[in-house]
């Protein structure tokens, strides 16, 4: 994929985000803060048998942060705990810059958020949503902020 198309994708979730309306019967609810960005979202993940069988999202934010929601909830509906762990970790070593790309391919369209890994604020803005996934399977935190993960989203100078 080419920087063009990447951009095109990243548009398209924003304007017509996926997954993008509350969810009463969750199980599971995380509110995520960006302050540096102005970032903020309310997550919601339905969980049987172990495996995602539903999640959604609401709120405001810059294009990359309601993109990678989106992309998020729908690259996570349907699969295990596990999976959705797996990819979480892929996902952040992409946008920090540390994935290999021979590992890369197996992202598929959530590789359109790599390029956020030349912008160390944006990581942050891409990361939102992903670590109120995390918390949220992990049963811990009702609200995440991304300066409360420190280290873990820096990426260089200005994290």
């Amino acid at each position: 994929m080419n920087d063009s198309l990447y951009q095109e994708i990243i548009l398209e979730h924003n304007r017509k985000p996926r997954n993008f309306r509350e969810m009463p019967d969750a199980d599971r609810m995380v509110e995520g803060r960006n302050p540096t960005c102005g970032d903020s979202l309310t997550l919601w993940v339905r969980l049987a048998d172990d495996r995602v069988v539903d999640v959604s999202f609401k709120g405001q934010g810059c294009a990359i942060s309601k993109a990678s929601a989106s992309l998020m909830t729908s690259a996570v509906k349907g699969k295990t705990r596990a999976e959705a762990e797996d990819l979480f970790g892929r996902f952040h070593r992409l946008v920090t810059g540390t994935l290999p790309e021979a590992e890369q391919q197996s992202l598929g369209s959530l590789r359109a958020l790599g390029g956020v890994s030349r912008f160390p604020l944006r990581v942050k803005c891409a990361s939102l949503a992903w670590h109120a996934l995390h918390s949220a399977l992990a049963s811990e935190a009702h609200e995440v902020s991304t300066e409360d993960v420190g280290g873990e989203l820096s990426s260089g100078e200005g994290a």
